[in-house]
């Protein structure tokens, strides 16, 4: 129970600000609290002007819906539009460190928004182009607000879903938790369809939609949505364990190299070893090219052999047969006037 005010108000917004519609009984049994507190509680929110809506009838409730002006505390209109847009981009691709905050603070934050500003939202990300870093899909930022608003209110979600080889498939879930990888999104769910649990690409959902029915949480095999996602992932394609030494300090490293794809163990001032599992050789082999230090694979024997020939391929692209001059003598000899040049 929560008997400090403030703080059971703070508690209460939080609840109310997830997409959904909260019966005053459950609200009680959350907060630890009566039902007239409860309300009293209600009201100190609408006195410090958050729009919250009370719906009568034995399935009624609370819930927070969008009003004429952004909730005090909050940003104004400008700051608002533009913490929307970069929480867009920020969901839309999986981008390690503030993935799952940005769809938790969208989802939150759409959900009072008044509708001219969702407009100004709308029109100005469609009128404009990011230039996003990584590889993997990027996926429309409502698809993951629906997601994330599902998961938070224990309501049960209805998707359309394209499977790897192209199969196309209906699935009502009981979604669990929102999973980014650094690359791609995935939502883990019990399907209802198939009894058991799934893991799901979210760039291979269309149409989701939140059906309403809310749902007891079932307890995940693993009890970890990260864990459950890693095996299976690698319960359905072959992984290589690798080991690669490199000749930089570890804290250098650890400022390049993403977390899900190892942490690298000092070895001294100025080497370290990185430990990890992947399911493609040729993709890590490109991905610990671009960290930008000098490396050795220490196994598997695969990732060996990858690097050598991803090495002589880009060694053959950067020769030209038909310039045998060195490209710094070229240049030396077109700028004599170079002070560096003449000495």
């Amino acid at each position: 129970m929560t008997t400090d005010t403030p703080a059971r108000l703070l508690q209460l917004l939080s609840l109310l600000q997830t997409p959904r519609e909260w019966p005053g009984g459950e609200l009680s049994d959350r907060l630890g609290v009566s039902r007239r507190t409860v309300r009293r509680d209600i009201d100190r929110l609408r006195e410090l002007g958050y729009p919250v809506q009370a719906t009568k009838g034995a399935d009624g409730g609370y819930r927070l819906v969008a009003g004429k002006a952004m909730p005090p505390l909050v940003l104004d209109d400008e700051e608002a539009v533009a913490i929307a847009v970069g929480l867009r981009a920020g969901a839309g691709h999986a981008v390690e460190g503030v993935e799952e905050a940005s769809v938790r603070a969208l989802a939150k934050l759409e959900q009072v928004l008044p509708s001219r500003l969702r407009h100004r939202v709308s029109t100005l990300q469609a009128a404009t182009t990011a230039l996003t870093s990584g590889d993997g899909a990027s996926i429309a930022p409502e698809t993951l607000t629906v997601m994330a608003s599902t998961v938070a209110g224990r309501e049960r979600l209805r998707f359309a879903y394209r499977a790897k080889d192209g199969a196309d498939s209906r699935r009502v879930v009981e979604p669990y938790r929102l999973v980014s990888t650094g690359r791609r999104w995935y939502l883990v769910a019990y399907d209802l369809g198939r009894d058991d649990w799934r893991t799901f690409r979210v760039d291979r959902v269309s149409d989701p939609f939140a059906t309403g029915a809310r749902f007891a949480p079932r307890e995940l095999p693993t009890g970890n949505a990260a864990e459950y996602l890693r095996r299976s992932i690698h319960g359905q394609q072959e992984t290589y364990d690798f080991a690669v030494t490199f000749d930089a300090p570890a804290e250098a490293l650890a400022a390049r190299v993403p977390a899900w794809l190892g942490t690298p163990e000092p070895l001294g001032e100025a080497r370290c070893r990185l430990r990890g599992s992947a399911g493609s050789v040729e993709w890590l082999a490109v991905r610990l090219a671009m960290l930008g230090f000098d490396f050795t694979v220490q196994e598997p024997a695969e990732l060996t052999r990858c690097v050598r020939e991803l090495g002589g391929r880009m060694i053959r692209a950067g020769s030209n047969p038909e310039d045998p001059e060195d490209p710094e003598d070229q240049e030396d000899q077109e700028n004599p006037a170079d002070p560096e040049a003449s000495d």
